[in-house]
């Protein structure tokens, strides 16, 4: 078997490791933008110890899931910097934002031509800056992803830049800055994360290399967020961070799936949070494969791993567990998608757009657009 793994060049994971973030990023340069997600603290440390080394910062604040044309904006604000590199502290907002920054500061192009679907597609016309991600919350694992996801109000989708350019040049993940994130923030993050390793793992363009992040991070996942969900524990919070990284890993090299496609364009028709829809949608997703795996011993045999580890942390056993993972949701509080924001009116709309999303192409079987619109009403 023939496989290939993409990774970001560097990569720094365990608790208190935050504390080598200024060294590193020095040695990229001394005009550096930073991009914090408003409510992250550290950030302000990190600002202030870089600027005792010397260097000039130019902070750019993340105000939730970047759109077009906040980029653009960020882009015009930064430019006269002439930044060395662009660093990110936050969760996927702010590194989404981020990446897209460093992937589109020197480049002599619209930024538009570089997108999926709303766009051209067409690949990066210069190499992106060096990029360091720092995320504070587990769930995307954008640090480890090669693109980001920026919405475009005026046609009502969420669509990626792409170029393998856009790895990290270092990921630096610090569990510690996620403990004590709130409830709402650690559920819908979590089950992102979840959802995240078991996507890569049944997906038709899967590798061993993949599958054994994948192994190893699904019982982990589920395990701590389960955990989290009843007190605040900093070795569930290490699980998950690890959890969440492998699952870029996983998500950059063998694709997503059924629950990442619809997810892009309902929450580019509602504003719902990425990682709370991802977590709705997943037990129907699953559900829906499994239904549609007759004859495909492989993945049938996957799907039945994927339930043996969620049975095991929930109690159930391999038949129940999909719907299990739905009562447990729900038992955590996820909203449903009509409480997030969803017109049930979309369904229709929203399972044909879902179809040539670039996340689709990954998953293990075709759903028909029937089955799309039973995965919707049932999230509802």
């Amino acid at each position: 078997m023939a496989f290939s793994l993409k990774l970001p060049a560097k990569i720094i994971f365990g608790r208190g490791k935050r504390t080598e973030a200024v060294d590193e990023i020095c040695r990229l340069g001394k005009r550096i933008v930073l991009v914090r997600g408003r409510s992250v603290a550290w950030a302000d440390t990190l600002q202030d110890d870089l600027r005792k080394k010397g260097a000039m910062v130019e902070t750019v604040v993340s105000m939730g899931e970047p759109s077009f044309p906040d980029l653009v904006a960020a882009l015009d604000n930064i430019r006269t910097l002439a930044p060395d590199c662009v660093v990110a502290v936050g969760g996927g907002s702010a590194i989404d934002l981020g990446k897209a920054l460093a992937a589109l500061a020197q480049g002599a192009a619209d930024p538009l031509v570089h997108f999926e679907i709303v766009g051209d597609g067409r690949s990066l016309d210069r190499a992106p800056l060096p990029f360091v991600a720092i995320p504070t919350t587990a769930g995307t694992g954008a640090e480890a992803t090669k693109n980001a996801v920026i919405s475009f109000p005026e046609h009502r989708r969420k669509v990626s830049l792409r170029d393998d350019r856009m790895l990290a040049d270092l990921a630096l993940i610090d569990p510690a800055l996620t403990d004590d994130c709130p409830h709402t923030v650690t559920l819908s993050s979590g089950l992102d994360a979840l959802t995240q390793v078991i996507e890569p793992f049944v997906s038709s363009r899967a590798n061993i290399l993949t599958d054994a992040l994948c192994r190893e991070a699904i019982p982990r996942a589920i395990g701590a967020l389960a955990q989290l969900m009843e007190e605040e524990k900093p070795a569930a919070r290490d699980d998950m961070a690890r959890a969440s990284f492998f699952g870029g890993i996983a998500l950059a090299n063998a694709g997503l799936g059924a629950v990442h496609g619809i997810a892009g364009v309902v929450g580019g028709r509602s504003n719902a949070g990425h990682g709370a829809l991802c977590g709705r949608l997943l037990p129907g997703v699953l559900l829906a494969n499994q239904a549609a795996a007759s004859g495909n011993t492989a993945l049938i045999e996957r799907l039945g791993a994927v339930a043996d580890w969620l049975g095991a942390a929930l109690g159930v056993a391999r038949a129940d567990a999909f719907s299990a993972l739905e009562k447990r949701i729900d038992d955590w509080g996820l909203s449903h998608l009509s409480a997030m924001g969803f017109d049930p009116n979309d369904c229709d709309e929203t399972a044909r757009l879902a179809q040539s999303s670039s996340s689709m192409a990954g998953n293990p079987v075709t759903l028909s657009h029937e089955a799309l619109i039973r995965i919707l009403r049932h999230a509802l």
